[in-house]
């Protein structure tokens, strides 16, 4: 396995932030095509705890909040480039309406709480 440093996982999901953000501008049908078209890089750089943590790190030092679909989003992508399965989930809670968003490798959350698999239901997996 190839090591990647952790200044270049933060520096890249930094970059994704930003690269989401402009994006923003297309819409979310081209926020969804782009997600969707990030491939799965067979030779694995980190681990997904690794890649996970540099995201949240990254989103410290971000110049805007950045909010769950964002996050989720930029992880999941780093993930795949990274030799993960990962899954982009979009869920939602119909009353009180609420809606959230994670990263799930092998049916399994890895930047958040377990418990959204069974508050939320799935409207969407990329």
């Amino acid at each position: 396995m190839l090591r990647v440093s952790v200044a270049t996982l933060i520096l890249r999901a930094w970059i994704g932030l930003a690269v989401f953000d402009a994006a923003r501008l297309i819409g979310f049908t081209g926020i969804h095509r782009r997600i969707q078209s990030c491939r799965l890089n067979r030779q694995r750089s980190s681990t997904p705890e690794t890649i996970v943590w540099a995201v949240d790190e990254a989103c410290v030092w971000y110049v805007k909040p950045a909010y769950c679909l964002q996050r989720s989003a930029v992880a999941a992508s780093l993930l795949r480039r990274h030799g993960f399965d990962a899954s982009l989930v979009i869920g939602y809670r119909p009353l009180p309406f609420e809606s959230h968003a994670w990263v799930e490798i092998d049916g399994r959350i890895v930047n958040d709480r377990p418990q959204y698999q069974s508050r939320f239901r799935v409207l969407e997996r990329m």
